[in-house]
């Protein structure tokens, strides 16, 4: 009952983001195999990944890796494996709980989630025993940490922001050759001081190669805060990233609890990802346009609405006009009213 509760809500945006993320990591493997292909072959012959997410809540991201192998289980050695495959941290005590219960329902007899925060360890302590090979997140934006917790990253990259930190741990954590897929608010992209040192990181030790712009309000009604995925293979530095804007689907003007986002939204991605093209919505930028920019990754973002600056004589002549138009209105307004009154009508 707790699983279904704490995935119901969400389920849409889960098969919608969640998907596009994995669907991301799996293009990307070393060798240019997708782990899509991989289905076709019984596990116990495969050496499965091993995935984490290092803030894994309620365990979204985890239960999207399991039912991307879902009918590749037909032995008990392929049922070890996977066993053995999926891992998680998560801070707080509740969605900690529920991810477990996430988990087991998804037939993890004994899931590998650590209760803890991920960025309290220093990311000079991890062992090879502690990289991954994946990594799918949607860590917390928003909040800050202790300076304690800060000081978990070298001192070049350190602040107090979560996501900011999340991020140094994830490039840490992988493997060469693994990869990642992540939710990270726009701040990020065109942030500048320690982000930017952290997004210097980011660009020579891994290939950032895609960013997704997701539509406004994708998360309402829990945050309105602007986000984006951001898909990157360490061992090779970036040369140059790929942008896909995502807008706003026809007949919305923006997401809610009740009209939220759905996995048919994500239908341009998805054509567009094997086929990429420049167009109003995607462009590439290479590199060097990234790092003249003082490592903004702010590129091909929404569209502003803009407003035209008219001569001063024209913007009197406007105002004035647009105030008789209103002043016209009110006073047929308070006419209607006071004949209304006079008649002794109940408004």
């Amino acid at each position: 009952m707790y699983a279904q509760a704490a995935i119901k809500p969400n389920t849409s945006l889960r098969n919608g983001a969640y998907g596009i993320v994995m669907r991301g990591v799996q293009k990307c493997t070393c060798a240019g195999a997708s782990l899509r292909d991989r289905n076709s072959a019984p596990l116990c012959c495969i050496k499965l990944d091993t995935a984490t997410d290092p803030a894994c809540g309620t365990g979204g991201f985890l239960t999207s890796v399991i039912d991307h192998y879902e009918g590749s289980i037909n032995t008990t050695e392929d049922y070890r494996k996977l066993q053995q495959t999926i891992r998680g941290i998560e801070k707080k005590p509740f969605p900690y709980l529920l991810c477990v219960t996430n988990l087991i329902s998804r037939g993890i007899d004994v899931p590998d989630i650590l209760h803890g925060n991920t960025l309290r360890k220093s990311t000079t302590e991890y062992t090879a025993k502690d990289k991954v090979d994946i990594i799918v997140t949607n860590p917390p934006f928003g909040g800050a940490e202790e300076k304690a917790i800060s000081q978990s990253v070298p001192l070049e990259l350190r602040n107090t922001e979560t996501a900011d930190l999340f991020l140094v741990h994830m490039m840490a954590l992988l493997n060469d050759g693994g990869r990642c897929g992540v939710v990270l608010p726009d701040g990020f992209l065109f942030g500048t001081g320690v982000k930017a040192a952290i997004k210097k990181k980011l660009l020579e030790d891994n290939n950032l190669h895609t960013i997704i712009r997701l539509p406004k309000d994708v998360f309402a009604p829990y945050t309105n805060i602007n986000t984006n995925l951001l898909f990157f293979t360490k061992g090779k530095p970036t040369k140059g990233v790929w942008y896909y804007r995502l807008e706003m689907p026809a007949g919305y003007k923006h997401f809610s609890k009740t009209r939220p986002m759905t996995e048919a939204h994500f239908d341009p991605v998805r054509t567009w990802w094997d086929n990429r093209t420049e167009s109003e919505v995607s462009r590439f930028v290479p590199v060097e346009d990234i790092i003249a920019a003082d490592y903004n990754l702010d590129f091909c973002g929404f569209p502003h609405d803009t407003v035209e600056i008219l001569p001063p004589e024209e913007f009197i002549a406007q105002y004035l006009n647009e105030k008789a138009t209103i002043s016209t209105r009110i006073e047929n307004v308070l006419t209607r009213i006071s004949a209304a009154l006079e008649q002794g009508e109940v408004l």
